[in-house]
């Protein structure tokens, strides 16, 4: 079987600007006892995984943040 490769496109209608996090006031998800960081920057919510801040960081809009917190105290995510 032939290997085949696909190139990642940017993507369209996404809305959110390339945000400078480099001067970001990281915050503890969970007192301090989680592995997820959070900071909120222009308007937007980044959250980060703690163990590897050089990684990429998720960007959240205002109402995209509501929605995952609704889902994740709802069982729907699993933040640990």
């Amino acid at each position: 079987m032939a290997e085949s490769t696909t190139q990642q496109k940017p993507l369209v209608g996404w809305g959110k600007p390339d945000l400078d996090l480099s001067s970001a006031e990281w915050r503890s998800s969970s007192r301090g006892m989680g592995d997820v960081q959070i900071a909120f920057v222009e308007g937007f919510i980044a959250m980060r995984n703690s163990d590897r801040p050089e990684s990429p960081s998720l960007i959240f809009t205002p109402a995209e943040w509501g929605a995952f917190v609704s889902g994740a105290r709802e069982g729907e995510f699993d933040l640990t």
